[in-house]
């Protein structure tokens, strides 16, 4: 099986729609993402359908994960007859349903990841530099709104934000304060691509919570593709899980849909906030990589990038004065670390590589 797993509205649907119009024989596309969430039962019904057209049949089931104990299911008629069907799975909870995955499933299928548009996908078919990147990530369905800002903040609040949080995680995961939940995503998209600490994050919400809270409330955004939590790099994962998280937005339209993308003209160090975050966003889509910031003191470099035993610094000038002294610190502390900077000259082979990784691996960006 083919399990394809990413975020809501960068074209997962549309892109198996495609396929099923174009396969050459019979295929079968279904969703679960229904009003009245189908039971169990419900998949067993759409293999029946999609093996009474011949074999080679391509089966697509989209949302899968809102489906209770979808991966048992899954398995069962899998395992009946392995042969008869061509199937993909399409999720966007990713923590959900790697769950399943992992419960019953293994062996039994290979994760396609469909990441958020990057700065190339958005300048050829929406004609977008990298000041609108930028300020307007990568959703390609608000794309034609966004010479009215009130009406592209209100798409990405409405029909992007809203659905993750109230559809694909409260409908999937207990949260005993759904107020607070929300307030912990504002405040987190307040504060892109920036270190904070848990009781900051509490001491600034208006409704009772604690930090254990908090931290799962971020751990659920971070399974929706809508940020990524990262950690001080120490070289030991015992310290490295108790540092005060770097919260990365995988998407400046997230952040935008609070505030006026105009800010980021106005303001140099607003700017140098989302610029920073846009890069954040593309490293952390680096497959079979771990990304961490770095802080010792006064001295701090803004990413680091451990891939196939490499370690990269990564220091990031959008423009704003920024001395290299966290650099020069933290190659003192891992001598054989690669340093790497991105700045104007560099940063759109970054945001518009397809592959984030292969320009590392290949010194591409050092």
């Amino acid at each position: 099986m083919q399990v394809v797993i990413g975020p809501r509205q960068v074209g997962k649907t549309t892109g198996l729609e495609q396929i099923c119009s174009e396969w050459q024989g019979p295929s079968l596309m279904v969703t679960a993402d229904e009003l009245v969430t189908p039971n169990r039962d419900w998949i067993t019904l759409q293999w029946r359908r999609a093996e009474q057209k011949g074999p080679g049949t391509l089966l697509v089931i989209d949302e899968i994960q809102k489906i209770p104990q979808w991966s048992d299911a899954v398995k069962y008629v899998f395992d009946r007859d392995r042969r008869k069907l061509k199937v993909v799975l399409l999720g966007s909870a990713s923590l959900f349903l790697q769950r399943g995955l992992s419960e019953s499933l293994t062996g039994r299928y290979e994760i396609i990841h469909a990441n958020h548009w990057n700065l190339m996908e958005c300048h050829k078919a929406l004609g977008w530099s990298l000041a609108q990147y930028l300020k307007f990530g990568g959703y390609p369905a608000a794309g034609e709104l966004i010479g009215d800002i009130n009406r592209w903040q209100n798409f990405i609040r409405n029909s992007i934000i809203e659905p993750v949080l109230f559809k694909d995680i409260l409908g999937l995961s207990s949260v005993a304060k759904p107020a607070l939940f929300r307030q912990t995503f504002e405040m987190a998209m307040a504060y892109p691509a920036q270190e904070i600490s848990l009781q900051k994050i509490l001491g600034q919400l208006q409704d009772r919570g604690n930090v254990t809270t908090i931290k799962h409330y971020l751990e659920l955004l971070e399974g929706a593709f809508l940020i990524r939590i990262l950690q001080k790099y120490t070289g030991s994962e015992i310290k490295t899980r108790a540092s005060s998280p770097k919260i990365v937005p995988l998407n400046n339209g997230l952040v935008h849909a609070f505030r006026n993308p105009a800010d980021v003209d106005s303001e140099p160090d607003w700017q140098g906030r989302i610029f920073e975050a846009a890069v954040g966003a593309a490293l952390a889509a680096v497959s079979g990589g771990k990304l961490y910031y770095w802080r010792d003191g006064k001295y701090e470099v803004d990413y680091v990038l451990c891939l196939n035993r490499k370690v990269f610094a990564i220091e990031v000038k959008s423009g704003r004065r920024k001395n290299m002294n966290g650099l020069v610190a933290f190659l003192k502390h891992y001598p054989d670390s690669f340093p790497v900077i991105i700045d104007r000259d560099n940063v759109e082979i970054l945001l518009q590589a397809t592959n984030v990784g292969k320009l590392f691996r290949e010194g591409k960006v050092l």
